[in-house]
């Protein structure tokens, strides 16, 4: 299943955590802002934000993928941006994928929590 299928239940699950100001990448929503790495101006989009307790959190969903590199770095750059702002990202993981993601953020030393949606 694609990633994007995965964002309105991040949203749901966003909403009923009192997320407020939530920004999606999916219709009938504002669109986060874009990032850009200086080295190689590679740009990153987060699946979803939405600020909690005054701060902008990042919500991405987290699959298995070919994409792996992509997805560290990502995930890399969105983590170092939550914390200068005392925020946090949220690596947001289907049934059969949450393995996969605690793995990924122990081996590559992310400083995310993984959360279960279904």
């Amino acid at each position: 299943m694609e990633k994007e299928a995965f964002i309105p239940l991040v949203v749901k699950w966003a909403k009923s955590h009192g997320f407020k100001e939530i920004q999606a990448n999916m219709e009938g929503y504002e669109t986060p802002k874009s990032y850009e790495r200086a080295a190689d101006n590679t740009r990153f989009t987060p699946d979803v934000t939405g600020v909690n307790m005054f701060n902008r959190h990042y919500l991405e969903v987290c699959v298995k993928s070919d994409e792996m590199r992509a997805n560290i770095s990502k995930w890399k750059l969105l983590s170092e941006l939550a914390g200068m702002k005392g925020a946090k990202l949220y690596l947001m993981a289907p049934r059969g994928h949450v393995r996969f993601a605690r793995e990924a953020v122990d081996q590559y030393n992310i400083p995310a929590e993984v959360v279960k949606i279904d």
